[in-house]
């Protein structure tokens, strides 16, 4: 159906605020620090728009005979509930029932796509705005054509539950599209007043718990295709090997085998089944070059704060030379390890390449990029290459790089049918794209009445954000610092007269990217743990003693209320009641405060976390279980990361391989208990499904602390 577009001034803001980071980046090469610290502090602050087409409502909806109107997500599932947070906003403006919105992922074909990808926390505050205006304008453009049909003014219309009405005529929203060709798209009308929604704020049951629940086939694993065969590529577990050569031969000659592939930067096979693949790529003899043999202790060397290259990110005040002087000083270091997402489902692609065109399915958080990177490398303009996402068994950012995709398209285009290539589990972990192992150092001086003078945190990280897909290569010469190794880093007490935070850049010899919260729960544990010791030198309550460091403005306003909220809902107290102890942390995350008290004690020498309250301020619920839910899930992956996950580096390897011996915490290990307290000092709905993080880990070495005098100074925790 054609429509006549119209460019909004919202998009047209968005695509100038994204020339204006063009300038600003300009503008930082040129004179270097202080700008870089105010694109840092933006950064920090800054709402991710969203960056796909919001003039056209006729790519994200899709009404059928039945009545039932189909919303295409540019937005994908990977767990988090964004398709009922949008499915609820799309009905409310909409006028229909919840049981007649279905919501499904957006295809690159559709043109439906956002190049900021799924991630960040961003999918439903991004859209908060256009997808209620497309929905707001949707509904007029059906009530015009119905009043089109009834003969009459479409000011004479009303709508509700996907019926136009006028008087006694009425006529289904199907009835009213039917045999519609060419749309007018009208002017975006005012939206409805929050306390007229239905659904938003409103606990609605997840709209993908049917399939989930009764195993409907939705994952990338599950994707199939007619005449489908099998791909495997070789992989090296050496870290930094080079592809150089392979002897093919023996693998050609196998049952099965449909094809040997040879690329300038991979090796694969096609066959018939996946075992008869994963049994001739085992026979391929691969040339790797190896420059060198890492270990865990060489990778942690290279980590130490005062090496590699560091940015000031944050300065106010003179805390350098407050803190080169030696009396009064008081300095912690933290550390945390190698971390791998470990999602449950592997990455992997089902690619069909034909002479003019290309689909494939898969998990992928960037379906844009992939598309992109595979139409340039099988030679296809980027509109004939169809990327279908599924859902995903877990993201976790994980699957914003997808060269697997990429693999799978050359395999399907050497051999003309569709080929499903997946990582084994072995693959998945020693080619994963780490966390980053860091390094703090933290300095502060406290006044005669036990405020903060002074404060700095230094910060030593791999990349998370440079070197991504997602992040243009001109970024890191200009920006300097990584803006994913120092996410959470900054000093959110702006109380203080003299703080600074450094950022120290380390280029590491494996690959290292986005992990649900980035640096966040790495910084947090640090800055608060040492936030913590400080509260203790200066005899004061540690809750009460974060409050008289937080600026009176708005961020300090929320900030501050989650911390009373926390501290109320929990009772805290910093004594030892019954062989228990509470410990406190608090950070602030893409606008998002979050505060939370661990209750804890020590059985048979090791850690037990009997409940944990945690206070949050997301600015508006759009669903208020799900926001629980997702504040539930990060804390139990904050405590795992916190308490049991490490990757080693062995003799040039990445270790270990499997469940298991990469520990994570079990179900045994999960607090009997969550008690989420949300607050909303926001009219807008803000990130949630990682500001949770934060917190979990300094909160519990806190609580630790308090028990047995023992300071953890790394992840994961253990007991002396």
């Amino acid at each position: 159906m054609a429509e006549k577009k119209k460019l909004s001034r919202r998009k047209f803001l968005v695509r100038g605020g994204l020339g204006t980071i063009g300038v600003l980046a300009v503008g930082t090469y040129l004179f270097r620090n202080p700008i870089r610290r105010g694109i840092a502090g933006v950064l920090d602050t800054m709402d991710t728009p969203f960056t796909g087409n919001t003039s056209s409502p006729i790519i994200w909806f899709e009404m059928t005979a039945d009545n039932t109107i189909i919303l295409h997500s540019p937005k994908v599932e990977m767990g988090q509930g964004t398709f009922t947070s949008l499915a609820q906003m799309a009905a409310d403006e909409l006028d229909i029932s919840m049981e007649q919105i279905k919501v499904v992922h957006a295809s690159s074909a559709s043109g439906n796509m956002d190049g900021f990808a799924t991630g960040g926390s961003t999918s439903v505050s991004a859209l908060w705005v256009p997808l209620r205006e497309l929905a707001a304008t949707m509904r007029e453009m059906i009530k015009n054509e119905a009043a089109s049909k009834l003969g009459v003014s479409p000011t004479e219309v009303s709508t509700a539950n996907g019926v136009v009405s006028v008087g006694e005529k009425t006529m289904t929203y199907a009835d009213a599209v039917a045999n519609v060709t060419e749309w007018d798209v009208p002017d975006t009308p005012v939206l409805k007043d929050i306390k007229d929604y239905k659904f938003i704020g409103k606990p609605i049951p997840r709209v993908d718990l049917k399939d989930k629940v009764f195993g409907s086939p939705i994952y990338g694993m599950d994707a199939a295709m007619p005449g489908m065969l099998y791909g495997a590529v070789v992989r090296s577990s050496a870290i930094g090997a080079k592809y150089i050569d392979a002897d093919t031969s023996k693998a050609e000659n196998m049952p099965g085998v449909i094809k040997v592939i040879k690329e300038p930067d991979f090796v694969g096979v096609v066959a018939t089944s996946l075992i008869e693949a994963e049994n001739a790529k085992s026979a391929i003899d691969v040339r790797w070059e190896v420059e060198r043999n890492w270990q865990t202790a060489d990778i942690e060397a290279m980590i130490e704060v005062g090496k590699g290259e560091a940015f000031v990110i944050q300065k106010e005040g003179d805390a350098k030379n407050i803190l080169e002087e030696e009396e009064g000083l008081i300095t912690s270091e933290y550390k945390s390890p190698i971390g791998a997402h470990a999602q449950l489902e592997p990455n992997g692609a089902l690619a069909f390449v034909e002479a003019d065109k290309a689909t494939i399915m898969m998990s992928t958080q960037v379906v844009k990029i992939t598309r992109d990177e595979i139409a340039d490398r099988i030679g296809l303009d980027e509109e004939k290459v169809n990327i279908v996402p599924t859902f995903l068994g877990g993201g976790f950012g994980r699957r914003l790089h997808t060269p697997n995709a990429i693999q799978a398209a050359v395999m399907s285009k050497a051999v003309g049918k569709p080929v499903k290539c997946f990582f084994t589990r072995k693959e998945e972990f020693q080619n994963d794209t780490f966390r980053p192992p860091t390094h703090h150092v933290l300095k502060a001086k406290l006044t005669e009445d036990g405020m903060i003078e002074a404060i700095e945190h230094n910060v030593s990280s791999g990349d998370v954000a440079f070197g991504s897909p997602m992040v243009p290569s001109f970024a890191a010469p200009i920006l300097g610092a990584d803006l994913g190794a120092w996410r959470g880093g900054m000093i959110q007490y702006g109380a203080i007269p003299n703080y600074r935070t450094i950022s120290w850049r380390v280029t590491l010899p494996f690959a290292t990217s986005w992990w649900r919260s980035l640096g966040l729960l790495a910084n947090t544990f640090a800055i608060e743990s040492f936030m913590d010791e400080l509260a203790i030198a200066a005899k004061k309550n540690p809750a009460e003693f974060r409050l008289a460091q937080i600026q009176d403005d708005n961020r300090g306003f929320r900030l501050k209320e989650v911390i009373k909220a926390a501290v109320e809902k929990s009772r805290y107290t910093d004594e030892i009641v019954n062989g228990r102890a509470m410990g406190f942390a608090v950070s602030t995350d893409v606008n998002t405060p979050c505060a939370q008290v661990v209750e804890v004690s020590i059985e048979n020498n090791e850690i037990k976390v009997y409940k944990v309250t945690c206070a949050m301020d997301p600015g508006i619920s759009v669903n208020p279980d799900q926001v629980r839910a997702q504040c539930e899930g990060a804390i139990i992956m904050g405590m795992s990361a916190s308490m049991f996950e490490k990757m080693e580096v062995e003799d040039g390897e990445l270790t270990p391989t499997i469940y298991g011996p990469y520990q994570m915490a079990l179900m045994k290990n999960a607090p009997k208990e969550i008690d989420v307290v949300l607050l909303q000092n926001d009219d807008k709905p803000g990130a949630v499904g990682e500001p949770p993080l934060g917190p979990i880990g300094a909160a519990i070495a806190n609580a630790v602390f308090r028990l047995t005098g023992q300071r953890f100074r790394s992840m994961p925790f253990k007991l002396a």
